[in-house]
């Protein structure tokens, strides 16, 4: 103790004597000029003081704040995995469909609303409540811009989304739409896929497929062939007409209901033009392969009954007449009546006809008149 106050009592005498021993041991050096200091320094560094203030403060409030962040991302996350359980559940909510494509549609749906909720209510907790508005005016806008920007997107998207609804076609069903024919692969957010009869895959934009003209070759189980056979002029048409129908009718594949029938599209001296027609089911049977045995089977016939083609070259038939000046009738001669031959109307596709009238998306049937 007694150091101490020693100490303390000869220490100012030491530091007064120790300049008074520097002034007579050393001499004073000389004096240098400081810099004042200019608005310029003084603005900077009150800059750069404001800026490290708002620095620290900010970063003690995100410290203060780092448990509600964190709480905030973990509400996020459970919604993501809330919203993803649920998508991959729609019954839960009854909102499962058998259309790929619109179930597909839905789980989206389910899943980004669930997600939205999820980070609203993180943004409420943080206080951050304001931010959504600023976020859904800019949203807006944007919306607006992009909406320009991918309009040909946009209109895709909303036709597969209305081809979903109203399902034209079926995966596998045959269709021709405009110029293009094929086969139904998969319908997708922008395009449809058709694979043709040469294997290729073919891609059209779904606004091009909702707004085309769609032809389903598919939708009747039933569907109908056709052929043409020119023979000479001088053939019975009767004749060529019952053994035609005889050989088409006799063909595995080819129906009993409808018939097969024909018609006569041109008489003249370049020969005669017989159409006949057949139908197959669809669900059993190739088309292609059945017109063609049906046209194998008709010429061998013809062949065999002696009934040609039209000759490309003139010749004279030389032959007796009778008193009138009429050729003598020979075994191709047409019959002089018509009894027995159907000419009663066509009911082919009646029975399709009345299914589609029968519907209950047909705008054309009477509305039922209030009493």
């Amino acid at each position: 103790m007694l150091f101490y106050v020693l100490l303390s009592v000869g220490l100012p005498c030491a530091t007064a004597a120790v300049p008074a021993a520097a002034t007579t041991a050393a001499p004073v050096p000389a004096t240098v000029e400081s810099r004042p200091a200019t608005d310029a320094d003084v603005d900077v560094r009150r800059r750069f003081d404001a800026v490290y203030d708002e620095v620290h403060e900010r970063t003690v409030r995100l410290i203060a704040h780092l448990p509600l962040l964190l709480a905030a991302i973990v509400i996020v996350l459970l919604a993501a995995r809330l919203g993803r359980l649920v998508s991959q559940r729609l019954h839960w909510l009854r909102l499962r469909t058998r259309n790929p494509y619109l179930d597909g549609l839905m789980r989206r749906i389910v899943h980004g609303v669930i997600l939205i909720a999820g980070v609203l209510i993180a943004l409420d907790l943080l206080n951050a409540t304001a931010l959504v508005g600023a976020l859904l005016g800019s949203a807006g806008v944007l919306g607006l811009a992009l909406g320009f920007a991918f309009k040909d997107i946009a209109e895709n998207y909303i036709a597969g989304i209305l081809l979903s609804l109203r399902r034209p076609f079926s995966p596998g069903d045959t269709v021709r739409i405009d110029s293009y024919e094929g086969k139904v692969a998969a319908l997708s957010a922008r395009d449809m896929v058709l694979v043709t009869m040469d294997g290729n895959e073919l891609r059209l934009p779904n606004a091009l497929v909702f707004k085309a003209v769609l032809l389903n070759f598919s939708s009747n189980p039933k569907r109908r062939f056709e052929f043409t056979f020119n023979i000479d002029a001088g053939h019975s048409i009767r004749k060529a007409q019952e053994i035609a129908i005889a050989e088409i009718a006799g063909i595995d594949g080819v129906l009993a209901d409808p018939a097969p029938s024909w018609s006569l599209v041109e008489f003249g001296s370049a020969g005669t033009v017989l159409r006949f027609f057949g139908w197959v089911d669809q669900r059993h049977s190739d088309l292609g392969k059945i017109r063609s045995e049906a046209i194998r089977l008709v010429k061998g016939a013809f062949w065999r009954a002696g009934i040609g083609a039209p000759r490309t070259t003139n010749h004279v038939v030389l032959s007796r007449a009778d008193d009138d000046g009429a050729p003598a009738p020979g075994d191709d001669a047409e019959p002089a009546t018509s009894i027995g031959v159907d000419t009663s109307v066509n009911r082919d596709i009646d029975r399709q006809v009345a299914d589609v009238q029968n519907s209950d998306q047909n705008l054309l049937n009477p509305k039922e008149s209030t009493p």
